[in-house]
């Protein structure tokens, strides 16, 4: 009969005392306010989860170590505390590599604590043994290994402050065996580093610069989202006059609904956004390193300003001048900043003074003509997609319905979208389109796989942005074929009470890479189509509800009940929409050559 836990003590011990590794481990943990980890348990680790719940910490178990990572990553970024995520050394540790390469590329604190084979046993090729630092070296900014085991509240201690210090990934490597003995030790307190407004000169001749701009523009970044410098950035935007383009899946970072407000940037980004940067003659990029795919043409056009004068804050100082030539270069918080040059510049004479009211209208026009795009633009019209549908503009399906145009599946989404709701996008054609469509009104409400791109994102980081915002609607956007690689944490929703809503679209196909051999490999598709179960009916199979869409009109009717389902009910819903084959424009037109072949038995392979 197992013991009855005593009720959890969230206050860490203080001074030098007598204990075991496990137990600094954990008190560790507890000083640095963790309360929630994401894995699968283990022999390795065993000892230290035996305390967890005392500690008042709760290890959620998942179906696949990926997903552990990626929930971590989604609870950091909502939470803007640690994600934690733990697993068996070997298999279970090499499992989270994926997840935690897509934290690193959106700056998540996330700590991984990866168990390791016992020091008696290291270099004999033993069971589920394996060299777990190289593993992680490119996707951390900081890897503790466990020298000994009175050392073990010290190096726990130090990943999860580089975590947060260096904004991005730790690993926290311990061999197994050190969970075990006793020693006497403190444990750390945690340290946080304050971040400042950047150098006096920096400051001073970006000030000048955006006295001097005519038609001023910022680029909103993922540093205004963590630096929560929102508020910060809407103030430097009305002072100026500026509109503010938000950067590639960064929509969240500048409220959909203020009058400066342009839209996105990048891949199936804003076309206001494009044409209003395209004019600046200052840009200010605030928390944003100008990433490529937040940059490159789209839409037909190359809309980065070539001449114009760059002001780029960066928190990262590596990042100054990394990808884009820039003027002036501020390390700094991007809050902090945004303060800083709104004190320089808020009693002084601007030249863009004279022509706020003729911006503000040129925005208002921008806007409305993109709008309107987007609700004529009912389908693509290039001519593979054009072959997928009928004079009608529909594909049949053999049981009567139809498949659905997944821009118009987009618009009525984004219309039924709750308040102060929560999206996450996978990688793949239409997740990928919906970046046209996605507004927000606070931070930390949308979150994507950034420059990693990998499928079986969108799910299991919802899920742990759930955990993080309970009271918030949490919706994924996934393509049928990264629904796949993780559908199976549908069953950790339903096992541990976690509500949240998935939308699949269901086009039988892996769309973003079929997309390159429409345009380059004349429509020879090789492994690109997929042929589907019925995604409802593995939820309802799996203990959660499931609703298949193929009208429009009930794709607004199908997502409010999920969110209803999700908040007054405590259910897990996956909304199946039968969506047609037709494809969005490729991530980037330069990423493939046309194919050339010299030997004559592929010829006609061009």
């Amino acid at each position: 009969m197992s013991a009855t836990p005593k009720p959890a003590a969230r206050a860490a011990i203080s001074g030098v005392q007598k204990m075991t590794p496990s137990e600094a481990f954990v008190e560790t943990l507890v000083a640095q306010g963790v309360d929630t980890m994401f894995g699968i348990m283990g022999s390795a680790f065993m000892d230290a989860m035996d305390i967890f719940a005392p500690a008042g910490i709760k290890l959620i178990p998942v179906v696949h170590e990926q997903g552990a990572g990626h929930m971590a990553d989604g609870y950091a970024r909502v939470s803007g505390r640690h994600g934690v995520v733990i697993g068996q050394n070997g298999p279970g540790i090499s499992n989270c590599v994926t997840s935690i390469a897509a934290a690193y590329w959106a700056h998540s604190p996330v700590v991984i604590v990866t168990p390791e084979t016992g020091t008696n046993s290291m270099g004999l090729g033993g069971f589920q043994e394996a060299q777990q630092l190289p593993m992680f070296q490119e996707f951390t900014r900081y890897q503790g290994h466990v020298t000994h085991p009175a050392r073990m509240a010290e190096y726990t201690g130090r990943c999860f402050d580089r975590a947060i210090s260096d904004m991005g990934p730790t690993q926290l490597n311990i061999p197994r065996d050190y969970f075990y003995g006793e020693i006497s030790c403190e444990i750390p307190r945690p340290m946080r580093i304050e971040r400042g407004a950047g150098g006096p000169e920096s400051l001073k001749a970006a000030a000048d610069l955006l006295a001097s701009a005519k038609f001023p523009v910022i680029l909103s970044g993922g540093g205004v989202v963590m630096g929560d410098a929102v508020e910060a950035c809407k103030a430097l935007a009305e002072r100026l006059g500026a509109p503010v383009c938000s950067g590639y899946l960064r929509n969240d970072s500048f409220p959909a609904s203020h009058p400066l407000w342009a839209g996105p940037l990048g891949y199936q980004g804003s076309k206001a956004a494009m044409k209003l940067i395209s004019q600046a003659d200052v840009v200010i990029a605030l928390g944003s390193r100008m990433g490529p795919f937040g940059t490159l043409p789209q839409h037909g056009l190359d809309y980065w300003p070539k001449e114009a004068k760059i002001i780029q804050v960066e928190a990262d100082h590596t990042n100054l001048g990394l990808v884009k030539k820039i003027t002036v270069g501020i390390h700094g918080d991007a809050k902090a900043v945004a303060e800083a040059l709104l004190g320089q510049i808020a009693a002084r004479t601007l030249a863009c003074d004279a022509t706020k009211a003729e911006r503000a209208a040129k925005i208002k026009d921008e806007k409305a003509a993109w709008e309107k795009e987007l609700d004529e633009w009912t389908h693509e019209r290039d001519a593979f997609s054009l072959d997928m549908i009928d004079e009608n503009g529909k594909e049949k399906t053999f049981s009567g319905g139809n498949y659905l145009h997944p821009r118009q599946v987009l618009r009525e989404l984004e219309k039924a979208m709750p308040p102060d709701v929560m999206v996450s996008t996978d990688i793949g054609n239409i997740n990928s389109v919906a970046n046209s469509y996605l507004r927000f009104e606070k931070p930390r409400s949308m979150f994507g796989a950034m420059m990693f791109g990998n499928c079986g994102y969108a799910f299991p980081t919802m899920i742990g942005c759930k955990l993080a915002a309970p009271d918030r609607p949490a919706i994924a956007y996934v393509g049928d074929g990264a629904w796949g690689m993780s559908l199976m944490e549908t069953m950790t929703c339903v096992r541990h009470n976690i509500p949240v809503t998935a939308v699949v679209f269901h086009n039988r196909q892996w769309g973003a890479e079929k997309k390159n051999q429409v345009d380059f490999y004349n429509r020879r598709f090789v492994a690109g189509e997929l042929d589907n179960q019925s995604f409802a009916g593995i939820a309802r199979a799996m203990g959660a509800e499931g609703i298949t869409v193929d009208k429009l009109e009930d794709v607004g009717p199908a997502l409010k009940k999920a969110i209803d389902l999700q908040m007054n009910h405590g259910k897990t819903c996956i909304v199946e929409i039968m969506c047609t084959r037709e494809l969005g424009d490729p991530f980037r037109r330069d990423a493939l050559s046309k194919p050339v072949r010299f030997l004559e038995k592929y010829k006609d392979y061009v």
